[in-house]
C-alpha cells in the first residue's frame, strides 16, 4: 500500500469528495469540494469513480514524498507544480515512485487545486462523506506536517483514465471524449471582473429597486473575510425596502445574503443551512464552481441567468 508523507501543509489543504448531498434537514451542509468539475476531471483522468476523496488545496499546496508508487493529476487552478524540482503539468498523468516529493505551488489564477491520486484517498466516512466541513467539524482535519496519507489499491482491469466504450459512462460522471476536451480552470489572470448568472429571489422584494439595480450593474470584490462557508463582498450598501426582522429559512449554495450593513455574502459549499437574512439572488448552478475559485481582491459582476 502506498503512503503519502505530508512535509509541508499549505495554508489550507483538505480531503473533499462529492459531499453529503440530501442531509440539510438535519442541519448538514452539503460540503464537498468547492469546484465540483475540477474534482471530477481529476479523479476521472487518475482512473478513478468521480466522488473518489482528493485533496483540495488553497491557493498553495503541499510538499508531500510519496512511499510507493502513484499516479497523481492535478486540476482545478493552475498551479506551478514540480516532481523532484522538475515541473510536470496540469491535467496530466504524472507517475511517481518511491521516495519522490511533489510540490503542489502556488495558483497562478483562482484558488482551489484538486490532487487525485490512483486508487484515491482512504479517509474514514462521516454521514458517507469524506470531506472536511469547515462550519460543522465533519471529516478529517485539514492536513499538518507530519501527517501520513494512505492510498486505496487502483481496481484490477480497470479501463485506462477518459478511455470508457462509448456509452458506458457511470450515471452521472462525464462521458470519456468530455473527460479529454475538458478545459482547465475557467479562470484567466485576465478575466476580472468575473461575471456570475444569477436568478433574483426568494427575497428580491424586500430590496429597493436601485438595490436590484445594483446587484446587476456594480462590481463587486471578494474581501479577505471569505472561506469555504462563503465569500464576504465589498462594493455598494444593497439597501432594503423593508426592515422587519425575517424569520430563518432555508439556505443553498449560492445564496446572496445580504446583512443590515447591505454588503452581500454568498454563501458556498460549507454554508449554514438556515439563516435569516434575506437573500437577494442566488448563483444558477454552473457559476458555482467559479465561485468557488474567487480567490481575495478578486473583483465579479452579477448578471440574470435564463
Amino acid at each position: 500500500m502506498t503512503t503519502i508523507e505530508v512535509l509541508s501543509a499549505g495554508p489550507l489543504t483538505t480531503i473533499q469528495d462529492l459531499g453529503r448531498p440530501g442531509l440539510a434537514h438535519i442541519g448538514v451542509p452539503r460540503s464537498g469540494a468547492a469546484d465540483r468539475p475540477a474534482l471530477r476531471r481529476a479523479n476521472r483522468l487518475a482512473g478513478n469513480p468521480e466522488s473518489t476523496p482528493a485533496l483540495e488545496t488553497t491557493l498553495v499546496g503541499p510538499r508531500l514524498r510519496f512511499d510507493g508508487a502513484s499516479v497523481v493529476v492535478l486540476s482545478g487552478a493552475p498551479v506551478r507544480a514540480t516532481v523532484n524540482g522538475r515541473p510536470v503539468e496540469m491535467e496530466s498523468r504524472i507517475q511517481l515512485g518511491d521516495g519522490d516529493v511533489l510540490n503542489v505551488g502556488s495558483a497562478r489564477a483562482g484558488l482551489r487545486t484538486y490532487v487525485a491520486f490512483s486508487g484515491g484517498l482512504t479517509a474514514p466516512l462521516t454521514l458517507g462523506s469524506a470531506a472536511t466541513d469547515l462550519l460543522t467539524g465533519l471529516g478529517p482535519k485539514p492536513l499538518a506536517p507530519g501527517d501520513r496519507l494512505e492510498l486505496g489499491e487502483t481496481r484490477a482491469g480497470e479501463a485506462p483514465a477518459g478511455e470508457m466504450p462509448a456509452g458506458e459512462a457511470p450515471a452521472g460522471e462525464m462521458p470519456a471524449d468530455e473527460v479529454r476536451r475538458a478545459p482547465g480552470s475557467p479562470l484567466a489572470a485576465d478575466a476580472e471582473p468575473l461575471v456570475l448568472a444569477v436568478a433574483l429571489g426568494p427575497r428580491e422584494d424586500w430590496f429597493t429597486g436601485e438595490a436590484r439595480a445594483r446587484l446587476l450593474r456594480d462590481p463587486f470584490t471578494v474581501t479577505a473575510e471569505s472561506n469555504r462557508v462563503g465569500l464576504r463582498l465589498s462594493g455598494p450598501a444593497l439597501e432594503r425596502a423593508r426592515d422587519e426582522q425575517l424569520l430563518s429559512e432555508g439556505l443553498v449554495p449560492g445564496a446572496i445574503q445580504v446583512p443590515p450593513n447591505g454588503l452581500p455574502i454568498m454563501l458556498l459549499c460549507d454554508h449554514p443551512t438556515t439563516g435569516g437574512y434575506p437573500v437577494i439572488a442566488t448563483l444558477l448552478s454552473g457559476s458555482l464552481p467559479l465561485a468557488g475559485q474567487l480567490r481575495p481582491g478578486q473583483q465579479l459582476r452579477f448578471k440574470r441567468g435564463t
